[in-house]
């Protein structure tokens, strides 16, 4: 798939929302875009709009989400100390159900789809031609003297980089001994 075919089918999953009934309809996403916020401002007499909130597990879903919101004049926002990935909004339950959501969904999928593809096709250009997932073990692997990787940067094998780069020990283990300390005295009395 292309830019070009992702634009077109954006365009179509909008106008499928607008309920666009003639060819002319379907290919114009500006008359798309001003059915929905007519029937966006009908709803809300009705169907007063209530507070959502929305979260998202990459970038680019909270992007594409943000702006249909402001698409279709919603203000999207997060209370302070929320998550970056959380997306908050006043609008109709109904307009949510039968529009909002459905029509991201669908826009998330063609985008993501497109993402995934311009993003392996690169991978496989550029760093390695093998760009499929990890094996799956069901042990895992004996191998001596083996490291945690978050544990601290791996040092070289060669003893005198060793010796001038060694990295201190961490404080955890006397904090440990100190709490014990403290949970023994408290004990006691």
């Amino acid at each position: 798939m292309n830019e070009a075919t992702l634009i077109e089918k954006l365009i179509k999953i909008e106008a499928l929302f607008a309920g666009a009934t003639t060819e002319g309809e379907r290919t114009s996403a500006d008359l798309a875009r001003q059915r929905i916020l007519q029937r966006l401002a009908e709803l809300i007499p009705e169907d007063p709009p209530i507070e959502y909130k929305f979260t998202f597990g990459d970038m680019w879903s909270r992007k594409v989400f943000v702006t249909l919101l402001r698409r279709y004049g919603l203000k999207p926002y997060r209370y302070h100390r929320q998550r970056y990935t959380t997306v908050m909004v006043q609008v109709p339950e109904q307009f949510v159900d039968e529009t909002l959501w459905p029509e991201f969904q669908k826009i998330n999928v063609e985008l993501s789809a497109y993402l995934q593809e311009v993003t392996d096709r690169v991978v496989r250009q550029v760093l390695h031609e093998d760009s499929s997932d990890v094996t799956v073990v069901d042990q895992p692997l004996l191998i001596p003297d083996a490291k945690d990787a978050n544990a601290g940067p791996i040092q070289p094998a060669d003893s005198e980089t060793t010796q001038s780069q060694k990295v201190p020990k961490s404080n955890s283990s006397k904090k440990n001994k100190k709490k014990k300390k403290r949970k023994k005295k408290n004990r006691k009395r």
